[in-house]
Order: structure tokens, then sequence, then C-alpha cells
């Protein structure tokens, strides 16, 4: 996909630049794989603020995707790609029979395509296989943690991982980010990049584009008052006066603050630098 500019006969447009989804499906979508999506406003069932930032936004409907791939064995048709304004990889809807899903489409993947998902698939793009049957050097995207539980590993817009190596019932997959893992080898994949890879060039180009997805404005902790941020406070302008920290007082320069030792001996190489 393509990037696209505009005239810019707005302050709004000057800068806006987006993906051209002139190729994709122009009408609704599937009605029985979608479900209402109700908003939080980032409160947890206590009604209280737990991801900040968030609230208003337009009206969605979620569409239901099949991480797992549960349909096995069968041959599935491509029918078209969709845009998903729940992710920012797109989506396709794929058919056999009157069984209809959808996918997280690849990079590649086109209507008329034949996607297949089991053990004896070809390592062929939008095919799903267990990690033990395809080869080191494959790249892959919707990769499982545990084995039935469905796709946590790159699912985003133009994420993949690639598949390093393999080791007694164990298979190493290395991230973007430069971190190995190690995964089980019966956890399945899907072969391909994740489509869309260019949403990482894009510019909102006006804060009301943002509002309409759902964020809202962050304030500055040296524009507040001493009881609401650490940096906030101070006769004048003041620069926080102490290394940059959240609201709550914890760094936010980049100190490690994973705990979780119970998968640590899955991390064969911290992400690199």
């Amino acid at each position: 996909m393509a990037l696209k500019t505009f005239k810019p006969d707005t302050p709004g447009k000057r800068n806006f630049i987006q993906v051209d989804r002139s190729a994709l499906w122009k009408g609704k979508p599937e009605k029985s794989l979608t479900v209402g999506l109700s908003k939080t406003g980032g409160r947890n069932n206590f009604g209280r603020v737990t991801s900040w930032h968030k609230g208003g936004g337009h009206k969605r409907s979620y569409r239901i995707i099949d991480f797992k791939r549960l349909n096995r064995d069968l041959e599935f048709t491509v029918e078209r790609i969709e845009y998903d304004p729940n992710r920012t990889a797109f989506i396709a809807l794929i058919s056999s029979g009157d069984t209809k899903t959808y996918i997280i489409a690849p990079s590649g993947l086109k209507a008329g395509d034949k996607v297949y998902a089991g053990e004896s698939a070809d390592i062929k793009v939008g095919n799903a296989l267990p990690l033990k049957s395809i080869p080191i050097g494959t790249v892959v995207h919707n990769v499982e943690l545990k084995p039935g539980k469905g796709g946590q590993m790159a699912r985003s817009a133009g994420a993949s991982v690639s598949v390093a190596g393999k080791d007694s019932g164990k298979v190493l997959v290395k991230l973007r980010s430069g971190e190995v893992r190690l995964v089980d080898d019966e956890c399945y994949a899907t072969i391909g990049v994740v489509s869309n890879s260019d949403h990482q060039n894009t510019k909102v180009g006006k804060a009301g584009r943002s509002r309409w997805k759902g964020i809202r404005p962050v304030v500055r902790g040296v524009a507040m008052n001493p009881i609401d941020h650490p940096h906030g406070g101070g006769e004048g302008r003041t620069s926080g006066g102490r290394h940059p920290v959240s609201p709550w007082g914890k760094c936010a320069k980049g100190k490690k603050t994973r705990n979780n030792k119970r998968t640590d001996k899955f991390i064969v190489r911290r992400r690199s630098k």
C-alpha cells in the first residue's frame, strides 16, 4: 500500500499523511463476525482510570479475529481484504463452504488466494503451521506463546519474527527488537509479514484526528501543581528539577521494571539496544 498526501487547503491537511486504502473492501464488515464494542474511557470495574488519556472516539464494532486458526486441514479462499478500526493491520475475510472467519492479513495476500492451516500446509504466505514444521529462517507472524492459546506475538502492522533455531521440543524465535525467545514447537504461527507496513510512516495532521481514535490530550507534569505530579509547582517556569518520572514517582527514562521470574527462562537473549 502506498502513502497518500493531500492538497494543503486546511491546516489539518498540510501535514496529513495516510495509507492509501482504495484497494480495500468498501462495504460493511461480515455481520456474523462482528459484536458491539462498549467504551471504557480507560476505566476499570471500580470506575477508576487505570489507562490514561483514553475517552471519546468514533463508534466501532469489533471484528472477531481467529487468532487460533481453529479450522485445520481445510482449504479457505480469501474473499476480500478489509480495514479494521480496532488494529493497525488489515484483516482478511476467508471462507470455505458455509464457514467464514477473519484472520490478520499478511502482506501480499489478495482476494482469490488460497490459505490452509495444519501440519501438512505448504510454506506459503497466509498458511498456518506448528513451529516444528516451519524451516529455520522463515519469517512468521501471529505466533502462539502457549499451544492452543492463539497468536500473541507479531500481530500489529508490519510486524514479524523469524525462526532462528530448533532444540529438543523448543524453537528459538528472534523478535524485531533483537530479543530471542524459546517457544514450544507445537505452537502455531502464520507465514509472512503482517500487512500495512506503511502505518509507521503516517501522520495524523491534527489533534482532532487523535480524538476520533479515542486518544485524549496528554498534559505535561511541569504544567501541574505539586499535588498532581512530582514535576509540578515552582515559581515561574521550571524544567522539573529532577530526572523525569511518572505521576507516581517511577523512573521514566528506561529503568527496567520487569518482574516475571516465571517466564525468565524462555528469554535466551534480551532485546538489543
